[in-house]
């Protein structure tokens, strides 16, 4: 929940969100219970350092922490080879 405060009090972060997304605020609204959708807000929030630390710090959380966050939702892609 605080990615998605976080998101929507910046109007930059609340475009970018939504052309990374194709969601409107109405989904934004509709949908912010739902894990797949969370994941996806995780999904943007992890494309960028600078989100990542304005989320954490709103959350009063690790950084690492958003990351464990997002491994907890359903449709992560992790990229690992050995």
């Amino acid at each position: 929940m605080h990615a998605v405060s976080v998101i929507v009090a910046d109007d930059e972060l609340l475009t970018q969100f939504m052309s990374f997304t194709g969601s409107g605020a109405d989904e934004l609204r509709t949908r912010i219970t739902d894990p797949d959708f969370l994941g996806a807000v995780l999904d943007f929030v992890l494309e960028s350092d600078i989100t990542v630390e304005k989320v954490a710090q709103a959350a009063g959380v690790a950084l690492e922490t958003i990351l464990i966050a997002r491994s907890q939702l359903p449709g992560m892609q992790v990229d690992w080879t050995p």
